[in-house]
């Protein structure tokens, strides 16, 4: 296992090696667990993707194949199961998911960053939007809970719990920043974020940094 961890670690070969550990399965098996018990909640959900993360894991001994079996004209299908190597990589690579907080930047949070270029009035209408959308998408979830927990339970469907906690705390933070908005609380003056901008030092001011190409 000689790959940098960056190259091992991406959710669709977490979701593989987690889903392995179930049973072994064939990747159509895998894709309709992943739909079922709403795994596609975090993953983008593309039949390429899972087979590149096969191969992937496959390469590096994390997972092997049981067998290849093939059904009339279906094309063939072959049971991948997980190794001890996969194993151990699996259940690292969790611990450290839960224990590590790690900053996750969003196109949500980018646009916060440069609100000032908008006007009040611009900022709340798109502002009325989001709310809207993050209310539907609380509904759905609400559905999916109420739905699927009975079936399979609540530890199962844990990221999905998560999910709605997020999108209600996010959905709570934009309205109060609504409001402050229409009240007139949050004080918007674009010209102070130029005038920050330019009473900050030219970056060649700040400091040098040597160009390792001209160092002998």
């Amino acid at each position: 296992m000689s790959q940098k961890p960056q190259e091992q670690r991406n959710l669709w070969s977490l979701t593989v090696l987690c889903l392995l550990r179930v049973g072994p399965m064939h990747p159509y098996e895998l894709q309709r667990r992943i739909r079922d018990w709403h795994k596609d909640e975090f993953l983008d959900l593309k039949r390429g993707s899972l087979y590149h993360a096969i191969e992937r894991l496959h390469r590096q001994g994390a997972i092997e194949p049981v067998e290849t079996t093939r059904e009339g004209r279906r094309p063939e299908r072959t049971v991948y199961r997980l190794t001890e190597t996969g194993q151990r990589q699996m259940l690292q690579w969790l611990e450290e998911m839960l224990a590590k907080p790690l900053r996750e930047p969003t196109q949500f949070f980018a646009a916060l960053s440069f609100l000032p270029h908008l006007t009040p009035e611009n900022v709340q209408t798109q502002l009325k939007q989001r709310t809207a959308l993050l209310e539907e998408e609380i509904v759905e979830l609400d559905a999916v809970l109420k739905t699927m927990t009975p079936q399979i339970g609540r530890l199962v469907l844990i990221e999905v719990e998560y999910a709605r906690a997020m999108r209600q705390a996010e959905l709570a933070w934009v309205r109060s920043l609504q409001k402050e908005l229409e009240t007139g609380t949050l004080r918007w003056d674009p010209e102070a974020v130029r005038r920050f901008g330019a009473a900050l030092p030219q970056s060649h001011d700040v400091c040098s940094i040597p160009n390792p190409r001209s160092q002998s």
